[in-house]
């Protein structure tokens, strides 16, 4: 067995991945990153989800009101109507 042999091989190797690296370098590549239109639609949404309320003061107030005073009623049947197509929708 040579083992001068292998040690001029490997030296070979170790030669041309340095010169790659080298070469690279001098090149000045940098990474580069595209985000495709869906993407930005999608940042974009994110954005105004997170700028907005989650509780819809406009919708609660009327009904806040008509609870402090006494006044709110809930129909036994719309309440059952919605409840079977929650159910059907989830199903």
């Amino acid at each position: 067995m040579r083992i001068e042999a292998y040690t001029q091989v490997q030296q070979l190797y170790n030669t041309k991945k340095a010169s790659k690296t080298q070469a690279a370098a001098k090149k000045g590549l940098s990474d580069q990153l595209q985000i495709s239109s869906i993407g930005k639609d999608i940042q974009t949404a994110k954005a105004a989800v997170a700028g907005s309320s989650d509780i819809r003061e406009d919708v609660i107030a009327p009904i806040k009101a008509k609870l402090q005073n006494g006044t709110y009623e809930v129909s036994n049947e719309s309440f059952a109507d919605k409840l079977f197509a929650k159910y059907e929708e989830m199903r």
